[in-house]
């Protein structure tokens, strides 16, 4: 075997190299795209806070609903350690808008109403549309809480949330294979039912 042919084959184990190499990376790259595509979802739920009491047909939030949405912001305000809460969905009503600001204040998420909290399919179908992936804060009325969890094929066991009950908070991963999971946390002061007369 001469020189040339010696020369000639290095070349071409080199091509070979440079090929795999280059389709190597770009396998990675796309299989990197695409479970970034299908990374889990993760959806807080919870209902606005403490409420003024005799507030007329759109009550604002009293002085223990304040303390509790600086509480929510300061739990929920770091949840990722990179960019924390992507995005937040409110009813339109104003305690739910109240409950919102101290978190808002602190994190540069958009912040989207909730035109018809009764449909919890489109307001499910917005946010894995626009969030999948996502970090996402819902705060809506408690009677809608178990109807938009068990949309995202959360828990078909949330319990009733009582009238003055505010500290319930819901994690609802959603993975792109498996079970979705429904964790309930509680924040704030705890609840503390009125004990029947």
């Amino acid at each position: 075997m001469n020189e040339l042919e010696r020369q000639a084959r290095r070349q071409r184990r080199r091509k070979r190299r440079r090929i795999a190499i280059v389709g190597f990376i770009v396998l990675s790259l796309g299989m990197a795209w695409f479970f970034e595509l299908q990374a889990t979802t993760t959806v807080i739920v919870t209902r606005h806070v403490n409420e003024v009491s005799l507030g007329g047909s759109d009550p604002g939030v009293n002085q223990a609903g304040q303390e509790r949405a600086r509480e929510l912001a300061r739990v929920l305000g770091n949840i990722d350690v990179v960019v924390g809460v992507d995005a937040i969905f409110t009813e339109g009503i104003k305690r739910s808008r109240e409950t919102i600001v101290p978190l808002s204040m602190n994190n540069d998420a958009p912040v989207h109403t909730i035109g018809h909290p009764d449909d919890p399919e489109a307001v499910v179908s917005r946010i894995l549309r626009k969030y999948k992936g996502k970090i996402i804060l819902v705060v809506i009325s408690a009677e809608h809480i178990p109807s938009l969890i068990r949309k995202m094929q959360g828990s078909k066991k949330v319990p009733d949330i009582a009238a003055d009950e505010y500290d319930n908070l819901y994690i609802v991963t959603i993975p792109w294979f498996g079970k979705v999971k429904t964790l309930r946390l509680r924040y704030g002061l705890p609840y503390q039912p009125v004990p029947e007369a």
